[in-house]
């Protein structure tokens, strides 16, 4: 049976040429792989007997707007047999598809619909690519690391309308410039509670 220890020769065998990089941190092991190789990966892991990955427990983005292709897209593989846990990586940009993993593991279907609304990940083959996470008509990508903090509009309820509506973010210039030391300098608004800290406040009771 492989071990945490010795993991890092039994992927490079199981795995050949799909390997790019192999990382062993703080008992954690990771592999990342070639794109185009990830349904083949994820199909050996599940099926190799020493390993028996035969659980997708989740399946994330992280944004690195520096890069060419700016995203990794993280699987996390749990084998419950064997006691034991893999990070699987691809990375990709915003144009190009990441073959689905449905086929394999059918849970996917829905953490790719994650990792697609919140990034903006493309996955190939997936058959129900749509937002799940944000509402319909959403602008953008929320968990990219150049997506504006207030976001694009703000929504609120119309008694006038008798529903909700959308509009423009409209956010006070005064809060737009936060160049402060900490968020207690700076403008003279009180936040509510904040005369209970003030100098020579009396003690409740």
């Amino acid at each position: 049976m492989a071990t945490v220890d010795g993991i890092g020769d039994h992927l490079r065998a199981l795995l050949g040429d799909a390997v790019v990089e192999i990382i062993e941190h703080a008992h954690e092991v990771g592999v990342v792989v070639r794109r185009d190789a990830i349904v083949d990966v994820v199909t050996r892991l599940r099926d190799d007997p020493e390993l028996r990955l035969n659980q997708l427990i989740d399946i994330c983005g992280v944004d690195y707007p520096d890069r060419v292709e700016r995203f990794d897209v993280v699987y996390h593989l749990l084998s419950m047999a064997r006691n034991l846990r893999l990070r699987v990586k691809v990375t990709t940009d915003h144009r190009t598809p990441v073959p689905s993993l449905t086929r394999v593991y059918p849970v996917a279907g829905w953490y790719e619909r994650e990792t697609w609304d919140c990034y903006g990940v493309l996955f190939e083959g997936n058959p129900d690519l749509r937002r799940i996470l944000t509402d319909y008509g959403f602008e953008g990508h929320p968990f990219r690391k150049d997506f504006p903090l207030t976001g694009h509009v703000e929504l609120r309820y119309s008694e006038e309308h008798k529903r909700v509506v959308y509009e423009p973010v409209k956010l006070a210039q005064d809060f737009r410039s936060f160049d402060f030391l900490s968020p207690w300098e700076g403008t003279d608004y009180v936040l509510p509670g904040d005369e209970k800290g003030a100098v020579g406040a009396k003690p409740n009771g």
